[in-house]
């Protein structure tokens, strides 16, 4: 593939940056104010409800009234809390939020007010690191408010949320890896007008447009349970489990901060999805059998775009209506025993087939075999040889649920003292110890 001339970005004239920038901040918004709605409507139908139905038409003003609440309810500041941390960190989180749109294309070349110019703000040759250095920043707003905000859930909430996007971050760049070596470039722009070309596996070209989400489905999947776990929404909202910390990080904010850490998530659901899309799905491209045609064009690509993304954020949703959270402990061995190994062996892999069928079996692909090989024979015997399940205790044997001074609940298999057994379908109730002194007693 010939490479893209980038230098046409930074040629626009100031007045046409100003609107294209405009029109990204505008997109973000309109697009959260759409995916809350859209997010309470069909969570509201997999539960049999009506959902919002009070302000505006059918609901779909509920939204800007709750922002609009948000921005003028009372805002103040825990006695203890880091003020100058305190006040900084939702901006930290927030203003990362609003930049990855910026280089991500989101239609082909149109004509603004007489001037030629592409639906993309910026581009660069590594835009795709840029993308996940803007994402990783927003980390630092969630670590700085849960420990600037003087309450213990609070830290708990971000410490979870540093340590899960540590973890998933990994697993979601590694995820890139692969689509880098089948596009040659970290240009966004680039990685797009790649995956128009013929699919081609193996060898053999299929007359469809290539995207990466069928050529690479593993980096594919890897990416999608990634990025749920990158904005920390469920099953994997951790670090915002109302059941053991409140609200998480952002448990001592109120009013407009609240306002900007709540507009974040939802800017990174389009964000993440964006990525997805650009990097998977052919970006603003029509899907086959439209690409090439007449509505595959121009100001069509943003329409298109956007109906990819959509299907994203109801994933989302979906995924919030039907799966239950997970333990944390499950979360994170999930992601660095499993995602994280699953993509560096898909990056062997396609480096191994690759180099093959390119080069044919010369020293570079017959080392990338035996690296492959013994990479896999390396994880297989670490999993093989991992410690036994420790033997489960004697059912038999009581137990006391106040051993350690406040209750707790039995394991299963263990028995209560007291409690009652079923043998051939009659109920035994052994005799609790008694508590009551006898009469001869002194």
């Amino acid at each position: 593939m010939t490479p893209m001339d980038l230098s046409i970005f930074g040629t626009d004239p100031w007045w046409i940056t100003l609107i294209k920038a405009a029109g990204v901040l505008v997109y973000l918004l309109v697009f959260t104010l759409f995916n809350i709605v859209f997010e309470r409507k069909v969570v509201a139908k997999m539960q049999h409800r009506v959902g919002p139905i009070m302000n505006g038409p059918w609901g779909t003003l509920q939204s800007l009234a709750d922002g609009v609440k948000l921005m003028v309810k009372e805002d103040f500041r825990p006695k203890n809390a880091e003020k100058f941390v305190y006040n900084l960190a939702p901006y930290l989180t927030a203003i990362p939020a609003f930049s990855i749109l910026a280089m991500i294309p989101l239609g082909g070349e149109v004509t603004m007010f007489g001037v030629e110019t592409t639906l993309q703000l910026t581009d660069l040759p590594v835009s795709v690191l840029a993308l996940l250095a803007l994402a990783s920043v927003g980390i630092y707003g969630i670590v700085l408010a849960g420990w600037s905000s003087g309450s213990t859930y609070s830290l708990l909430g971000g410490l979870r949320s540093s340590a899960q996007m540590i973890s998933y971050e990994i697993a979601m760049g590694l995820s890139f890896v692969t689509v880098f070596m089948y596009a040659r470039s970290m240009s966004t722009s680039e990685i797009v007008a790649a995956q128009q070309l013929p699919l081609n596996v193996l060898g053999v070209e299929i007359p469809l447009p290539g995207w990466y989400a069928l050529l690479l489905f593993p980096a594919f999947a890897v990416y999608v349970i990634s990025m749920v776990g990158e904005t920390n929404r469920a099953p994997f909202d951790l670090p915002e489990a109302e059941s053991e910390l409140v609200g998480g990080f952002h448990t001592e904010y109120s009013g407009f901060r609240f306002a900007m850490f709540f507009l974040a998530e939802y800017i990174n659901m389009v964000n993440v999805s964006a990525i997805a899309v650009t990097l998977f799905l052919g970006g603003w491209h029509a899907p086959w059998p439209l690409n090439g045609t007449v509505v595959d064009q121009g100001w069509f690509g943003l329409f298109w775009f956007t109906a990819k993304v959509i299907l994203f954020i109801f994933m989302f949703v979906w995924l919030r209506g039907t799966l239950p959270r997970f333990r944390y402990d499950q979360f994170m061995a999930f992601g660095w025993k499993f995602l994280i190994p699953v993509a560096l062996g898909w990056i062997l892999a396609v480096a191994t087939v690759r180099n093959v069928f390119n080069a044919g079996f010369t020293v570079v692909a017959l080392v990338s075999i035996v690296l492959f090989v013994a990479a896999l024979v390396a994880y297989l015997y670490i999993v093989e040889s991992r410690e036994p399940e420790p033997e489960p205790e004697d059912p038999q044997a009581e137990f006391d649920p106040f051993a350690g001074g406040y209750p707790v609940p039995p394991k299963p298999g263990q028995r209560l003292p007291g409690a009652a057994d079923v043998v051939e379908g009659e109920t035994v109730r052994e005799s609790a110890p008694s508590t009551t002194k006898n009469e001869g007693d002194a």
